[in-house]
């Protein structure tokens, strides 16, 4: 099975964070985001990934440096979702690609959803989920997406539609990439609407009761550790590491004399905290260093 890792996006919601760090290599409990879904998409049976790389792409080169089961497509400009998948294209095999989003977590049975995207039938199939937050896609009872970025507004109840969000985790025949022009920006999505349009069916692939988390901004990283380290949520079931304390700290981490950790925290590798600071509900990258006396209150602090 075969799988892509969307990775090449600025991370512009994640500023001035991002600066410093591409958004999948964020550490998340202490390691980078992109290691976990790696994790995740192995354990689970997918052997073949892609992962596209674009902003700071020479920290993707370090961390894969020692990779070889992973091919890494460098970027040389911003191609869009749509456009990095059509310069892997040569790179992948004849059979149905996932796709997923560097910057999210998604936690359902990703070899089901496979299954169930074979079993339909359809070239493409997109996993949604109920979140008003995101809701934009017209569902139908047919199983089949209607529209994209639609409002409430245009959503007949009494005929069966729905409005439901886009999870960031699609199926894909690799040979609907063929019509995305080559070498250019494209958005995946108005790829789909392009192909909808020609009579396309596009299918949908509801879940429910699944852990989904998406890291596009500060408050939603801050979110995530809070829910991780006080294990009132874990993404899947083999997700490493795990810790059974709200407080964590890296390997080499000083604290001085006097430093109060608070509600939950975690302390990268080699994090210093000075005398007397007090900090809750925050996390601090790997060399971070907090002054003595000062108060963090959800905060990112980088090295």
């Amino acid at each position: 099975m075969q799988a892509m890792i969307l990775a090449a996006g600025l991370g512009t919601r994640l500023r001035p964070y991002s600066l410093h760090r591409p958004k999948p290599l964020f550490p998340l409990l202490g390691r980078p985001i992109l290691l976990h879904l790696l994790d995740q998409l192995r354990g689970q049976g997918f052997g073949r990934i892609i992962v596209n790389a674009h902003h700071l792409r020479e920290q993707f080169v370090a961390l894969f440096r020692a990779e070889t089961a992973v091919t890494l497509q460098l970027e040389e400009q911003i191609l869009g979702t749509g456009g990095g998948l059509r310069l892997a294209l040569p790179q992948m095999s004849p059979e149905p690609l996932l796709v997923m989003n560097g910057d999210t977590l998604f936690g359902a049975d990703l070899v089901k959803l496979r299954a169930r995207h074979l079993a339909s039938g359809a070239r493409i199939s997109l996993v949604v989920q109920n979140c008003p937050r995101f809701n934009n896609l017209r569902v139908l009872a047919d199983g089949t997406i209607d529209a994209f970025r639609v409002g409430p507004a245009v959503v007949d109840v009494a005929k069966g539609e729905r409005l439901l969000a886009f999870t960031g985790v699609h199926f894909l025949d690799p040979t609907i990439l063929q019509d995305v022009p080559a070498s250019c920006f494209c958005d995946i999505v108005d790829h789909y609407i392009y192909l909808l349009a020609r009579g396309e069916r596009i299918n949908f692939l509801e879940v429910q009761d699944h852990f989904w988390a998406d890291l596009g901004t500060p408050a939603d990283y801050l979110k995530i550790h809070g829910d991780l380290l006080t294990n009132r949520l874990t993404p899947w079931p083999d997700f490493v590491p795990r810790s059974n304390s709200p407080i964590v700290l890296g390997e080499d981490a000083i604290l001085d004399t006097g430093v109060s950790l608070e509600d939950w925290v975690m302390v990268g590798s080699g994090a210093r905290i000075g005398a007397g600071a007090i900090v809750r509900r925050s996390v601090l990258w790997d060399g971070a260093i907090v002054a003595a006396g000062a108060v963090l209150e959800d905060q990112i602090i980088v090295a």
